[in-house]
């Protein structure tokens, strides 16, 4: 029963997301913001595709402790394109509120992203490994999760100062993304069933870009009419 709903749930939402990335991208209309919007979406989806996919092929086989090597080498993958999606995310910000200098700001997300690239790219992570340390899942996480805390605040902030109804919860979708994560990451290889967390995690994401998907259908119409 898991490996059916798990994989029906998975296959929904990889094929939802990127579907609205690229109908974000074909139908932006020369909106910056919303292409870039687009792009994060299928970058995303993509990214989440080389851990999800392999999962639910061990789930519907022969299980998941045979497939450590590929489930491995998609979490490495899956970790690196998340780093970018949160990239991607600040320039929609950027963009979004005309967001001019603050070169500083810029400087610190590229920092805390390479950071988390070049952790996620040290051997102790052991990634092809059925045991890999947890110490290291809990470093390369911290510049992650300082990004996040970043690109919520300026994302709570602008909305709130624009008064920016259809961003208006974008910081919270973040939020929501985070507090599933964070458990996972600590407790799931002792308390297995706190994995059931990447589930709602993982629909904080679609919350996320349909709010773009949304804001690019609504600021279109209107000028077009």
């Amino acid at each position: 029963m898991q490996a059916v709903m798990e994989t029906l749930f998975d296959a929904v939402y990889l094929i939802l997301v990127i579907t609205i990335g690229i109908l974000m991208i074909r139908g932006s209309k020369g909106n910056g913001q919303f292409r870039l919007f687009g792009f994060m979406a299928v970058v995303l989806g993509a990214g989440d595709a080389f851990h999800l996919i392999p999962r639910a092929y061990a789930l519907c086989t022969t299980g998941l402790e045979h497939y450590t090597v590929p489930l491995g080498l998609g979490k490495w993958i899956t970790s690196i394109t998340m780093t970018i999606f949160y990239v991607l995310l600040y320039y929609v910000w950027r963009q979004r509120y005309r967001i001019k200098g603050q070169s500083g700001l810029t400087v610190a997300v590229y920092v805390l992203a390479g950071l988390r690239i070049l952790l996620c790219m040290m051997p102790q992570n052991q990634w092809l490994s059925a045991d890999a340390p947890l110490s290291w899942g809990i470093y390369r996480n911290i510049p992650f999760a300082l990004l996040g805390i970043l690109v919520i605040v300026l994302f709570y902030r602008s909305a709130k100062e624009h008064q920016d109804r259809a961003f208006r919860w974008m910081w919270l979708t973040i939020v929501l993304s985070f507090a599933f994560y964070i458990p996972v990451v600590l407790w799931a290889d002792a308390i297995p069933m706190i994995g059931m967390l990447m589930i709602p995690k993982t629909c904080a994401y679609v919350w996320t870009v349909l709010i773009g998907y949304r804001a690019m259908r609504k600021t279109l119409s209107h000028t077009t009419k």
